[in-house]
């Protein structure tokens, strides 16, 4: 790590060719380890550039073009946040007035590095000295930040005397991953259950309690029913994958309650809060409540518990409790401006789902490309394809598109067109 943070290991880093991997481009890390040893590298040092190598091209994908300037472990790099959800965190502190935030367990300093691009000076601390030294690293082109070796719990611990301090934040991002050993990969097993967090629960609201604008980042399966009052808790997706619960305390709480905000590369941001929903949306009774229309809305919305905003202005009602889907008979569209959080479909058939019935039916209409859509009925999509001898492609056939989901607790299919 100190290798990598020196003069000299950035600038090799740097002269390193960008790894091709794709486009009938082979990995040529073979062909740069000789050619690195041969110039008189260390074995070791020569490791540790072309692993950054590989990591920075895979952290493109999150981080864009700023991936080339950062280091990254494999752990680090897959819990950190997308920069433009990193971004929306640095928004609420600077927004909020808050010029210096404590980020307790920074990983390998994303969200510090956003923070610091806003304008706000960062106190870092990580438990893993290679990590904070990583994280050090990172947040060097900001001299008024910094990350150094040390303990959520401590940090708890010595606060008592800045709570008054109304420029002060703290951001946390507990450990969700159970130490041992890795996978081929490098990764550690993730953890969901709140009692595995590290630092602990208790340590987080502790420090909630003793500092007014904190923020902890947290698993998408975060429980609705461990919501602490006066707090938002914001479920965040990205092109449709939630990627975060965010909890967030005093004056960093825009919209108490639960939020979903929807977040799109091509589209403007969205956020849907409770006053946008009815709190007990309507559900379907019968297949006779099928009408023309699906909606499938965002899943932050529906992770938030949302679909109210859904079935309220359409007058829809959902397939069932916390499943999401919402049939409508509402011509209402669906635009970047008109329900921005949602996806319609046209709905060509609705009948009780069995092997049997949807083989035939796609028997009958010469179906032998068929997208499959599922949710609320566990099944393994590979076997179901044998069962129904068909695939994804279209061959000499049609192509149809259904929703495996459920009515009044049974099994149905839905033959949807995307609009």
């Amino acid at each position: 790590m100190r290798y990598l943070a020196s003069p000299e290991g950035r600038d090799l880093l740097a002269e390193l060719p960008p790894l091709m991997t794709h486009a009938g481009m082979d990995d040529d890390s073979l062909a740069l380890t000789t050619r690195l040893r041969s110039e008189g590298h260390a074995p070791a040092h020569v490791a540790a550039v072309l692993t950054q190598r590989r990591l920075r091209a895979r952290a493109h994908a999150k981080l864009g073009p700023l991936a080339d300037e950062l280091l990254f472990t494999p752990d680090g790099l897959e819990q950190a946040s997308r920069i433009e959800v990193a971004q929306t965190h640095a928004e609420r502190f600077a927004s909020a007035g808050r010029t210096t935030v404590h980020d307790l367990g920074c990983g390998i300093g994303i969200d510090a590095v956003a923070l610091a691009q806003r304008g706000v000076a960062v106190r870092a601390i990580d438990a893993d000295p290679v990590t904070a030294a990583m994280a050090a690293a990172n947040l060097a082109p900001w001299p008024d930040s910094r990350a150094t070796v040390g303990r959520a719990e401590d940090f708890a611990a010595d606060f008592d005397h800045e709570p008054t301090q109304r420029d002060v934040g703290v951001w946390l991002d507990p450990a969700r991953r159970t130490p041992g050993v890795a996978d081929a990969r490098g990764h550690t097993r993730r953890t969901f259950r709140l009692e595995d967090l590290s630092p602990t629960w208790a340590t987080v609201q502790s420090i909630a309690a003793s500092v007014p604008a904190t923020g902890a980042k947290l698993s998408p399966a975060f429980p609705h029913a461990q919501i602490p009052a006066g707090t938002e808790a914001q479920w965040t997706s990205w092109d449709g994958t939630v990627v975060e619960c965010t909890l967030w305390w005093g004056p960093l709480a825009h919209r108490p309650g639960r939020t979903a905000q929807v977040l799109h590369h091509a589209r403007p941001p969205v956020v849907v809060d409770e006053s946008m929903a009815d709190p007990d949306p309507p559900v379907a009774s019968s297949l006779d409540d099928v009408g023309p229309w699906l909606l499938e809305p965002d899943r932050a919305v529906t992770t938030a518990g949302l679909v109210g905003a859904v079935t309220g202005p359409t007058g829809g009602v959902e397939v069932e409790s916390g499943l999401g889907y919402v049939l409508t008979s509402s011509d209402r569209p669906v635009t970047d401006t008109v329900l921005p959080f949602a996806r319609r479909y046209a709905v060509h058939d609705a009948f009780l789902f069995t092997v049997k019935s949807l083989r035939g039916w796609l028997r009958e209409r010469k179906v032998t490309g068929l997208t499959i859509k599922k949710r609320g009925i566990p099944m393994d999509e590979t076997r179901l394809r044998r069962e129904l001898r068909v695939g994804t492609k279209v061959g000499d056939g049609a192509q149809a598109t259904i929703i495996l989901t459920r009515i009044a607790g049974r099994q149905v299919v839905l033959v949807v067109e995307a609009t």
